[in-house]
C-alpha cells in the first residue's frame, strides 16, 4: 500500500478536519511524498490555537482542511481523540516533528530550508544542528522582512527556495501567517513537503526552552508557557482556551454543530 496516497484517520473538531497519526507514520508519509516529487503537499502542527482561530475565520478553516496533514500539535486534540475511540498516543509538536526528521534527513541525505523568523534566530539554529547532526544538508535559510513583502520581493524569495533544492521546506511564521503563506504559495513552491511550525526555530535553537517532555504529556505546556511567556500567548490562555472547552463539550453533547 502506498501509505502517502491512503487516507489517514481523520476527526472534525468545530469544523477542522484533524488528522489522527502519530511520529512514525507522519514522518513515513513525509519520506514517500519526497520520493514521489510531486506536486507540494503541506502540513499544519497545531493544537487548540489553530482550531479556535479557524472557527473565529472560515476563510482560515478552509485553509486549514486543505491541508496534507493537520497533526495534533497539542494534547487537548489527542484527549478529545481518545475519548472518541481512537487508539492515538501521543501529539505530533511541530518541534519534536522537526528533530526527528533532521535525524533521519541526515542519515538518508535529505535537505532541509528554513524560512521565517530572525536573522539571528536563523544563524543559531543552523549552528546548532549543524554541531549536533553534522551530515545534515541544509539548503538554506531566509528571514523575511517584518511586513509585506513586494511581487518582486516574493518572486525572488520562491526563486530561491526552488533553486536550493531542498526536500522540505519548514516554514516559521507563527500561525496564522504561515498557514496562510503555505497555501497561497503551495502552487509556486518546487518542494516536496512544507510544513508550519511556529516558534519551533526558537526551541530548537536553544533560544526558548521548551516545557520537559513529562508536562508537555500531561497537557500542561500551556500553563509552562504562560508561565515563561505571558504577554505572547495570554488571550490564547485565558480567553481561547476555556472557549475551545465549552464549544468541545456542546459539540460533543451534539448540542452545537460546527460547519
Amino acid at each position: 500500500m502506498n501509505i502517502a496516497a491512503d487516507r489517514p484517520p481523520h476527526m472534525k473538531v468545530m469544523g477542522s478536519k484533524v488528522h489522527l497519526l502519530q511520529m512514525s507514520e507522519v514522518l513515513g508519509r513525509i519520506e514517500c511524498w519526497i520520493q514521489e516529487r510531486g506536486a507540494t503537499r503541506y502540513i499544519v502542527a497545531t493544537g487548540m490555537h489553530g482550531v479556535m482561530e479557524a472557527h473565529r475565520d472560515p476563510e482560515f478553516k478552509e485553509i486549514v482542511n486543505s491541508a496534507d496533514l493537520f497533526v495534533p500539535d497539542g494534547i487537548s486534540l489527542v484527549w478529545i481523540g481518545r475519548v472518541r475511540g481512537y487508539s492515538i498516543r501521543k501529539r505530533v509538536s511541530g518541534s519534536d516533528l522537526m528533530t526527528e526528521f533532521f535525524k533521519l534527513a541526515a542519515e538518508k541525505g535529505y535537505k532541509v530550508y528554513f524560512y521565517g523568523d530572525t536573522d539571528e534566530t536563523l544563524n543559531l539554529l543552523q549552528s546548532t544542528l549543524k554541531e549536533k547532526l553534522p551530515n545534515l544538508q541544509i539548503a538554506g535559510a531566509y528571514s523575511p522582512p517584518f511586513r509585506p513583502l513586494s511581487d518582486e520581493e516574493d518572486r525572488e524569495i520562491v526563486k530561491a527556495i526552488n533553486g536550493s533544492g531542498a526536500d522540505v521546506l519548514w516554514v516559521g511564521l507563527g500561525l496564522p501567517k504561515q498557514e496562510r503563506w503555505l497555501f497561497e504559495h503551495r502552487d509556486k513552491i518546487n518542494v516536496p513537503v512544507a510544513v508550519g511550525v511556529g516558534a519551533a526555530f526558537k526551541f530548537q535553537s536553544g533560544q526558548v526552552r521548551r516545557a520537559p517532555r513529562w508536562i508537555g504529556e500531561l497537557g500542561f505546556e500551556w500553563l509552562w508557557r504562560f508561565c515563561r511567556e505571558p504577554k505572547r500567548v495570554w488571550r490564547r490562555v485565558l480567553l481561547d482556551g476555556p472557549r475551545f472547552a465549552g464549544n468541545v463539550i456542546l459539540e460533543m453533547s451534539k448540542l452545537k454543530k460546527f460547519e
